[in-house]
């Protein structure tokens, strides 16, 4: 009977695995005028806001895919459509290896990328791997009582920023996680809830509007952030708002998970997120096929390292896990921690000491990886029944705890970019000027990075003037000789650039009578500062 048993078992996998995971990319958006024309049909008046306050226009990233595509894919037999990205204009479909490179001959079909990387070919299907561990799912003074949990936020000096009034009010986080069960019932979230804080959410995996499911992980990261027991548990961003979205499949590992993480953050930034927390890490799958090596960890090659940095450039800061193989053969930072514009966080002890089971750099490409550190060693945090203990060690809650800092870090500086918020945070770090492979820049420090940026800010403002405003033709501006050389531009409350101008003396007269009445925004770029500010035309 045993013989029969893993003869079935050997049989039922031949058939899962010769079934492959795959991107196909097409080549065009035939209807992008349409949405380019009016904005508000694909993001948010909030995702619009971001954009404009840092200068970010819209492109064909953010325009949706062509449903005819999509419909034709989906009408071919052996086609399964698992996913969708509109920042890369590609599906995430499995099939059989012919089904799938058959596609190619589709004429909107750009090319084929497999999963299993041997599979792919030169030509129309583009881009071995070893066996590595699995990282998984990974006004008025405001004095908290944060209890048992106090270490974890004063080692970042965070709690000095709590006692301005800065806790994250006013800014929005979407974790990506494996399941968030009792975030709707258990009493360290009753805060986040009364005040309607949890703005909505997704369970990609099942495809299903209920959230408060899958596995427990997401809950004690949330509970990092917005958790809230008095005497136990302040997480670093109390007041700010969540996005819960369910994108790891607890029971499985496969290439599909890397897809619905990216279709998630295109949602994020759809609803005009402006922080994503990722406590997520992949370096090898069910299917050996679609294992990583070391040399893909260099930003460019794995899908959701990609996404990560679409989300970036759209102005969101993603906040990544870097990993828990410190202490593995495989001792490096995993998938999407290795990406360019992550801001990847390791894990330290209570004491403020390396915890040997972080994950290292630097990244295959020797960028500094990860970038700053926190307490991820006996972390407090809550799980589905409400108890609170410090049972939980990994970079899983150090991520997090970085995430709402950054969120009540921005909230003081709501006019910086997210490429500004995250340079301040690295030179505020304990390490900044000797980083290491361990610790990247080290522990960052909250207050000396927002007294650092508000010095900056008001040399800015002190050396800048415009007016009138409102204006009704003209609009003076004036700076200091060493501003010089400083780019003018205009934008509508879409998003979209309207006026741009290299400002080369120190007095500018600027004649704006081809804009229509109405409100805009501005924004004044100068040797890497930026202010920004509303504009109306009578």
């Amino acid at each position: 009977m045993k013989k029969y048993i893993v003869f079935l078992f050997l049989f039922f996998n031949l058939i899962s695995f010769s079934q492959e995971d795959a991107w196909v990319y097409f080549n065009a958006k035939p209807d992008s005028q349409v949405y380019f024309a009016d904005p508000l049909l694909m993001l948010t008046q909030r995702s619009l806001d971001r954009r404009i306050l840092q200068n970010i226009p819209l492109d064909d990233k953010d325009i949706p895919m062509y449903q005819p595509y999509i419909d034709q894919i989906a009408a071919i037999p052996g086609i399964i459509i698992k996913a969708k990205s509109k920042w890369f204009n590609a599906l995430h479909i499995r099939g059989t290896q012919a089904n799938i490179q058959a596609l190619s001959s589709l004429s909107f079909v750009d090319h084929i990328d497999f999963a299993n990387k041997n599979l792919n070919v030169s030509g129309k299907t583009a881009i071995l791997k070893e066996n590595k561990p699995v990282q998984k799912a990974m006004e008025t003074a405001v004095i908290f009582d944060y209890g048992t949990s106090a270490n974890q936020i004063q080692m970042l000096n965070g709690h000095l920023l709590h006692q301005q009034n800065y806790t994250g009010t006013g800014k929005i986080i979407a974790v990506m996680d494996g399941g968030f069960p009792g975030v709707d019932t258990a009493a360290p979230f009753s805060r986040i809830r009364d005040n309607n804080q949890i703005l909505g959410g997704y369970d990609y995996v099942t495809r299903n509007p209920n959230f408060y499911s899958g596995i427990s992980h997401g809950t004690l990261v949330l509970s990092t952030m917005g958790g809230y027991v008095e005497g136990q548990l302040i997480g670093t961003a109390p007041d700010a708002s969540y996005y819960l979205f369910i994108t790891e499949d607890g029971s499985s590992e496969t290439p599909l998970e890397l897809s619905l993480w990216v279709e998630a953050a295109e949602e994020a930034d759809r609803l005009g997120v402006d922080i994503i927390s990722t406590s997520l890490g992949y370096t090898t799958f069910d299917n050996p096929n679609y294992n990583f090596t070391y040399a893909d960890m260099n930003g460019t090659t794995s899908f959701i390292s990609k996404g990560v940095d679409v989300a970036f450039s759209r102005g969101m800061i993603c906040v990544v896990s870097a990993g828990n193989d410190g202490n593995n053969n495989w001792q490096f930072i995993a998938s999407p921690a290795d990406a360019n514009h992550a801001l990847t966080v390791g894990a330290v002890n209570s004491a403020g000491n390396y915890a040997s089971f972080s994950s290292q750099g630097p990244t295959s490409d020797n960028r500094i990886k990860p970038d700053v550190m926190a307490q991820g060693a006996n972390t407090y945090a809550a799980i589905p029944s409400g108890t609170v203990n410090n049972l939980y060690s990994g970079t899983s809650f150090s991520g997090p705890i970085i995430a709402g800092m950054v969120a009540s870090f921005w909230q003081a500086l709501p006019s910086k970019t997210n490429a500004e918020i995250v340079q301040l945070i690295k030179e505020s770090s304990s390490v900044y000027a000797n980083p290491t492979d361990e610790l990247g820049y080290g522990i960052p420090n909250f207050s000396l990075a927002l007294s650092n940026a508000l010095s900056t800010n008001n040399f800015l403002e002190s050396s800048f003037s415009l007016y009138p405003n409102p204006f009704q033709s003209n609009v003076f501006i004036s700076f200091s000789k060493k501003l010089e050389n400083t780019n003018f531009i205009i934008y509508s409350t879409l998003g979209q650039k309207v006026f741009e101008k290299k400002l080369l003396s120190s007095e500018n007269n600027l004649e704006l009578n081809d804009l229509s009445s109405g409100i805009y925004f501005y924004q004044l770029q100068t040797k890497g500062q930026t202010q920004s500010g509303k504009l109306i035309k009578q």
